[in-house]
């Protein structure tokens, strides 16, 4: 009967301990590892607090509102496909951003060119169920050609630019100082006579884009106070937007928080996970599970190299 050496055999058990502790550190090198540290996501711009769902770093925030955000010299900038917009309040209580537009007319300037100066405000389609403009902010298109979509296809005594938001209208924007050098000034309305100004409730417009509506410019005001402003002098002009988030995100944040995590997303999902020091959760920091602490991509990649592994492992056992 062929005997196998004690040697050869400590050396079996040898080899299978060296082989066992490669593949816990190989074959899951990623799983103990937070993509973004715990203390990086509450940030701040100049004298502005940037914090869930907001965020400047990848993964930290939600995802609706990546690549949104970001400082340049202190000033907290917005960037969408209609242009770049400085950020001069967040209201976290509220859910509301301010936003200043240097294209945009006011009280004592009209900032008016053929082909339209700026792009209004458009946000990405995939974006525009966590951001848009809010319901007390009114648009005012000026000088819109009689060519422009708002002009077509509505039923004569339908008045589109006639709307009303918190007591604002172009009637009421008509006594700004900066008509008087403008001249002409008409709420006249029809196709081959539109208005000078034609004034639009966010919701009657899927995205205030200037080119596309064929218009020379814009303004914009937005009113959150109860009371009626007296007059257009003293209007808020700028951008007054509202963000949201989905239902089933509803409660994860303060769950994650209440755990001593931080709330941010997963760059190649993009689902919520909570950062919980140095790995990652899908609901809070008191569960641990294996779908918590890597994504999908790394555990496919850990389990391919695991097993390479055994099989090399059987193939070198059975050499002796």
């Amino acid at each position: 009967m062929n005997m196998i050496h004690p040697l050869c055999i400590s050396y079996r058990y040898f080899l299978l301990l060296l082989i066992k502790i490669l593949l816990l550190h190989t074959a899951f090198p990623k799983f103990a590892s937070a993509r973004v540290p715990l203390t990086a996501c509450r940030s701040y711009c100049g004298n502005l607090t940037i914090d869930y769902p907001f965020a400047l770093r990848p993964g930290c925030g939600h995802a609706g509102f990546r690549n949104l955000l970001f400082c340049v010299n202190g000033i907290l900038m917005l960037h969408i496909p209609s242009g770049s917009y400085r950020v001069l309040d967040i209201d976290y209580a509220y859910h509301g951003l301010t936003l200043h537009d240097p294209t945009m007319s006011d009280c004592y300037t009209l900032d008016r060119s053929p082909n339209g100066r700026g792009n209004g405000f458009v946000v990405e389609p995939w974006r525009a169920v966590f951001l848009q403009p809010d319901r007390d902010n009114i648009f005012m298109l000026l000088g819109c050609r009689s060519e422009s979509p708002l002009f077509q296809g509505f039923p004569t005594k339908h008045l589109p630019c006639r709307s009303i938001v918190s007591g604002m209208s172009c009637d009421d924007y008509y006594r700004c100082p900066a008509w008087d050098e403008a001249g002409a000034r008409s709420s006249a309305y029809g196709n081959s006579n539109p208005p000078e100004c034609c004034a639009v409730e966010p919701a009657a417009v899927r995205s205030l884009n200037i080119s596309h509506l064929q218009c020379e410019g814009y303004s914009s005001a937005y009113n959150v106070a109860p009371l009626r402003p007296p007059g257009p002098g003293v209007w808020t002009y700028g951008l007054r937007l509202s963000y949201s988030l989905p239902e089933n995100n509803e409660g994860f944040c303060g769950s994650c928080r209440s755990t001593g995590g931080v709330c941010g997303y997963d760059q190649v999902t993009h689902d919520d996970v909570c950062i919980c020091g140095d790995w990652n959760s899908t609901s809070n920091c008191d569960s641990l599970g294996l779908t918590a602490m890597a994504s999908t991509t790394e555990i496919s990649l850990s389990l391919a190299n695991l097993a390479a592994y055994g099989l090399f492992m059987v193939w070198w056992i059975y050499q002796f």
